[in-house]
């Protein structure tokens, strides 16, 4: 029987490590698909927001995703983070993992307490991060904003915060044993491995030290000299005896009598360390006995010397608090070097450099040129007021939401009454009114704020029935505007509350604009575009303007030598045809690269630093460097250039979007279809700025602004502006065609440039050469000149050639085709310059000679 037994138990250990294919395969599975479970999270989590726009297109080969696994990878992460429990779909990832190890026989953790421990931070996560965020992203998923919102609404906010502690401490106490002996326990036991060690560390103050026993020894070695001094009135009693009369000293027979001082002080050695004695009142007393080493001497007089004490504290004296004392601060001594130097004295000499002295003579448009609509003050109606006021307090009281307080300010188009709901009202219950409040009031645009940002009120905008219009010329000629130090001004119009808005386009720094057609769109860009007129100089800005429909933008033709920018090829500056437009595109990309470039080698970080530091004059102009204007490019209907062209305009708008800020070229990007494939995530993640005219349904709205809102909007010029931080309502200024049509004659009537900014040329992969075959015959005069110096300096260039020969760009053109086709220069090299294939000027001599017979 024995015999079996042990059989039995050698055999078991054996068959319990062989493990069976199926086990291995599901094993194995499990742990594999956790791993792929948590790397699609994890990518998921890292670029959600530009693939939110791809769902439902698993089977669209043209649309590429950004996570590691692709689509699969975002469909996963869709599943189970956005649309299940958020952040907590980890835990499912790792229950995998436990199950994959639990199969291959590998106890790593504890199952049943591992599923207990997970399935209870799959319910508390994610509600937990559903009220931090309030909803927003995808931290806290569908699941945990629901369960969240619900709560929040049964017990108000305090009572779901006090749930989730509650719960989370319960689950600290249940698992980690946290009674309070238990506790108790704990912190003395820390008290003892630190205070303790620290006590023990700490000399007795009854324990005599070494320094004491040697001061005994040598007292004792005098007593031999001097008898009659007791050692234990030197030792034992130097702090105590002061109010004590002090006793003579008998000095032996052949010594003389040296007076001593009866001013005795104590010593205060460091040997004092008692710390139960400090509460005694110690009085500094100096006791100087310099007794020197004991030796043969041959006189009493050598043998022991006393002198009087001198007193250890220190008194100021009468001379010394009549010395002079002056403090100096040593001057900040800046030295300049060579460039420094020389900037300076190029200032000290000519002045800082002026980048208006082309255009001197511009004059700014007056605002006279914009239409007086008259007095633009608001009209109070108490009726309307009231009549609002008590349908919002009935409505709200026939659903038994009672109000402690309400106010109303009345803005150009919108009046927003604010209330203060009575103790114990849930804000959702408000929220969900929104329609019930609109039927009640007979009106279009009801929008509920809950709650109002920094405010402890609730917001109802509800439209005016006779709306005060926001003209241009009223918020041209505020003294905001006037007296703003901003870089790119744009002033937009009125807020809720009657004040001017206004915003750095520089600080956007790119612009989106979205709304149905007839809703102010058109008017919204053309108010930006008139105020960056009315305040920048042709010098300071110039302007892209893209227009497929061809009539928008076409009244600003008239300031093309004075404020827009084009290609060297182009007839019109305000650009229609989709491929002029990729080629715009790519051309300010290679604008860009050469800008950042030029603030590379001058070592500055903006536009800004590096026009200032122009204007001094420590860069120099020989080296390229030049005054550098903003760039603002403008897209009218930015649907049409996708529809058209695709990701040939998307992905340079979106290299602009991601780059150009810091070298001065911004955007303004509009368009009237706000939908997912238009306004892709790429696009939405790079323009932070975003204005939002009315919609036709919420999707759209919250394609622009991530948050529904914008299809309550009244129309005529009644949008939303979000800066990244919170959403504004805005009344868009208004100006009509003449006067933009009254501003684009005063500025074309005067003196510009001799023609428009041009932009660097580019040309397309796909384009074919136009040069043809070379005819001696026919080579321009300047031919053997510009081969000279295309030679010497090894730089095929054509702005080079215009500047060396004083020509236009058309011919230095020509005179490039006519160098690449004779084999002097290679082909177009993007943004870099000609390859030069002759290396010396003795060669192109003989080749010279060569053309010539």
């Amino acid at each position: 029987m024995d015999k079996k037994t042990q059989k039995k138990q050698t055999e078991s250990p054996e068959k319990g490590r062989i493990l069976s294919k199926p086990r291995i395969f599901f094993g194995l599975t499990f742990i594999l698909f956790s791993l792929v479970l948590t790397f699609s999270f994890i990518s998921y989590l890292m670029n959600w927001k530009s693939d939110q726009s791809q769902a439902g297109t698993m089977l669209d080969k043209s649309i590429k995703s950004s996570n590691i696994f692709g689509k699969a990878g975002d469909w996963l992460g869709n599943i189970f983070i956005f649309e299940s429990i958020g952040i907590a779909s980890f835990i499912i990832a790792f229950l995998f993992l436990v199950v994959g190890t639990l199969i291959l026989k590998k106890k790593i953790f504890k199952p049943w307490k591992t599923i207990g421990h997970s399935l209870f931070f799959i319910c508390w996560l994610p509600i937990f991060m559903g009220a931090l965020t309030k909803g927003q992203g995808v931290l806290g998923g569908v699941y945990g904003y629901q369960i969240m919102d619900y709560l929040n609404a049964i017990i108000g906010s305090v009572g779901l915060w006090t749930v989730l502690a509650a719960s989370i401490l319960l689950y600290f106490i249940l698992e980690f044993n946290l009674r309070p002996s238990s506790v108790k326990a704990k912190l003395n036991k820390i008290n003892e491995n630190t205070i303790g060690k620290v006590k023990a560390m700490m000399p007795d103050s009854n324990v005599d030290f070494e320094a004491d026993e040697e001061l005994k020894e040598e007292i004792e070695e005098s007593e031999d000299i001097i008898p009659n001094v007791k050692v234990s009135e030197v030792t034992n009693s130097p702090f105590t005896n002061n109010n004590k009369e002090q006793e003579p000293i008998n000095v032996p027979k052949g010594f003389p009598e040296v007076p001593v001082s009866t001013d005795i002080e104590t010593i205060v050695t460091p040997n004092h360390t008692s710390f139960e004695d400090t509460k005694e009142v110690i009085q500094p007393v100096s006791l100087n006995l310099n007794t020197k080493p004991v030796v043969p001497v041959s006189s009493p007089e050598e043998a022991f010397d006393i002198r009087p004490s001198a007193p250890s504290s220190v008194h100021t004296s009468p001379a010394q608090e009549n010395i002079k004392f002056n403090v100096e601060v040593a001057p900040v001594i800046d030295v300049l070097d060579d460039s420094d130097k020389k900037s300076q004295e190029l200032v000290e000499k000519h002045g800082l450099y002026d980048h208006k002295l082309d255009l001197a003579n511009f004059h700014m448009p007056p605002v006279d040129l914009l239409k007086d609509y008259g007095s633009e003050e608001i009209s109070i109606n108490k009726e309307e007021l009231e009549e609002n006021k008590n349908k919002i307090v009935g409505l709200l009281k026939n659903f038994n939401v009672g109000i402690a307080e309400i106010k109303a300010t009345i803005g150009p188009t919108v009046t927003l009454y604010e209330i203060v709901p009575e103790a114990g009202i849930r804000v959702a219950a408000i929220k969900k009114l929104q329609d019930d409040i609109a039927l009640n009031l007979s009106a279009l645009g009801i929008r509920i704020i809950a709650p109002m940002p920094g405010k402890g009120t609730i917001g109802i905008e509800v439209p005016r029935k006779n709306p005060t219009m926001v003209s241009m010329r009223s918020v041209i000629a505020s003294q905001k505007f006037q007296n703003t130090d901003m870089d790119l001004p744009v002033v937009f119009g009125k807020t809720i509350s009657n004040e001017i808005f206004m915003a750095d386009l520089a600080k956007m720094p790119h612009l989106l604009m979205a709304g149905a057609t007839g809703q102010g769109k058109s008017v919204g860009i053309n108010a930006i575009l008139t105020s960056l007129l009315y305040k920048k100089h042709p010098s300071e800005l110039k302007f892209v303007m893209v227009d497929p429909k061809k009539v928008e933008l076409s009244l600003y033709s008239k300031i093309e030598r004075h404020y827009l920018a084009k290609l060297p090829d182009a007839e019109e500056a305000i650009i229609t045809d989709t491929n002029k437009v990729i080629n715009t595109l790519n051309s300010l990309c290679i604008e860009m690269d050469t800008r950042y470039d030029l603030l590379k080698n001058a070592f500055c970080k903006n536009l800004k630093e590096y026009n200032k530091k122009f204007a001094e004059r420590k860069l120099n102009p020989e080296n390229g460097h030049r005054f550098l204007p903003y760039i603002v490019l403008v897209v009218d209907e930015f649907a049409d250039l996708i529809m058209t062209a695709g990701k040939e305009v998307e992905l340079p708008i979106a290299r602009l979007a991601q780059l150009a800020r810091a070298v001065g070229i911004h955007l303004i990007v509009a368009t009237q279809r706000p939908s997912v494939n238009v306004i892709t995530g790429m696009i939405k993640a790079n323009f932070p700025a975003r204005a939002a005219f009315r919609v036709i349904s919420s999707v759209d709205s919250r394609t622009i602004l991530d948050s529904p809102g914008a299809d309550q909007l009244i129309g005529k010029g009644d949008m939303l502006y979000f800066n990244g931080n919170e959403i504004l309502r805005l009344q868009c200024a208004f100006v009509d065609t003449p006067e933009v049509e009254r501003i684009a004659e005063f500025i074309g009537e005067q003196k510009g440039y001799a023609s428009a900014f041009l932009l660097p040329e580019y040309v397309s992969e796909d384009s074919t050469s136009s040069v043809g075959a070379f005819d001696p015959n026919e080579k321009d005069a300047l031919f053997e000149e510009a081969a000279r110096i295309i030679v010497s300096t090894q730089q095929g260039s054509t702005s080079m050639l215009q500047r060396q020969l004083k020509l236009g760009y058309n011919r230095a053109g020509r005179i490039m085709d006519q160098l690449e086709a004779s084999g002097i220069v290679g082909g177009f090299n993007g943004a870099k310059a000609r390859e030069v294939l002759i290396s010396d000027l003795h060669s192109l001599e003989q080749f010279l000679e060569d053309l010539r017979n």
